[in-house]
């Protein structure tokens, strides 16, 4: 369960970075004055609020935000939120924040590079792969591909953590794209400093190389037709601890709900993962390598 005080965290997190941002929206906005001027009235609920009832849903493990939003957050959180308006309302409002928010992730959500870090992805299904042609609402922008769990449709979620098991970096694509395609592009990797473990799924000469290049070391195992080549003692050990992406992913979709097939527009899909990946950033207890307690069960001080 979600404690009150982590509740006010949360929202005093989210509603100091609102003032700032739109201090510096308005101060970086440039206004039309041939356009007719619109009424623009304030909402009861501010941003900052929607934003922490997003995030909240993904830490209390519902599985329907109207159900949340209507038996739980109406009934049993008005003295946080006095001020709530309907479902269909709070709907609309979600729009106007994925862009604050996503910003905000991007900003003081993400952790920070040790030198360890580990890469993977993982299937965001949005239908099951034989009613792709029914679905309408990812229709020219989902894909089908093939997965280590079978065919599925929707995207994928590349991810690169480090050993506190935060995420470093993130990004989507459609389900059909090349795991290594994202490594390829520096804005992905610019935060990452030192060796990358992942999959046989990344192996690749010219990838290896380019990383090389800058300052990362890919390391990963090797396919059994594959000349076999001697590896550093803690590189064997951190391959093992490769799990910790895995973890990782399990509890974003588990737990932080990133993943279902109820989503009705592409606008609620991005909220929904981005709210989950903000609400994975303050979760207290994170997937994480005790390296030393390892090395002391092996023997090795």
């Amino acid at each position: 369960m979600i404690s009150d005080s982590k509740i006010i965290e949360i929202f005093c997190n989210l509603d100091d970075f609102m003032e700032e941002f739109d201090a510096v929206l308005l101060k970086n906005s440039i206004s039309d004055t041939s356009l007719p001027k619109k009424r623009n009235r304030k909402s009861k609920m501010s941003k900052s609020e929607v934003m922490t009832i997003m995030v909240i849903f993904h830490l209390k493990s519902h599985r329907n935000l109207k159900h949340f939003y209507l038996y739980y957050v109406s009934k049993h959180m008005d003295d946080f939120f006095p001020d709530l308006v309907s479902y269909n309302r709070f709907v609309e409002l979600q729009k106007s924040v994925i862009q604050p928010l996503a910003v905000y992730l991007k900003l003081f959500g993400l952790g920070k590079c040790s030198g360890i870090s580990f890469i993977d992805s993982t299937a965001l299904k949005v239908c099951h792969y034989k009613r792709e042609k029914q679905n309408k609402v990812f229709q020219g922008i989902a894909e089908k591909s093939y997965g280590t769990l079978g065919w599925f449709y929707g995207f994928k979620l590349h991810l690169v953590s480090n050993d506190k098991g935060q995420i470093i970096d993130f990004l989507i694509t459609k389900a059909n794209v090349d795991d290594r395609y994202p490594l390829k592009n520096k804005n992905f990797h610019d935060k990452i400093f030192g060796k990358i473990y992942g999959d046989k799924g990344y192996l690749g000469k010219d990838l290896f190389d380019k990383l090389f290049v800058d300052g990362i070391h890919l390391v990963t195992k090797l396919r059994k037709n594959m000349k076999k080549k001697a590896l550093d003692f803690m590189d064997k050990i951190y391959l093992r601890k490769r799990a910790i992406i895995e973890s990782v992913n399990d509890v974003l979709k588990n737990t932080c709900q990133i993943e279902h097939s109820r989503h009705r527009s592409f606008d609620n899909f991005l909220g929904n993962l981005i709210a989950g990946l903000t609400a994975y950033s303050f979760l207290d207890k994170k997937p994480s390598i005790k390296i030393q307690r390892f090395l002391s069960n092996i023997g090795i001080s």
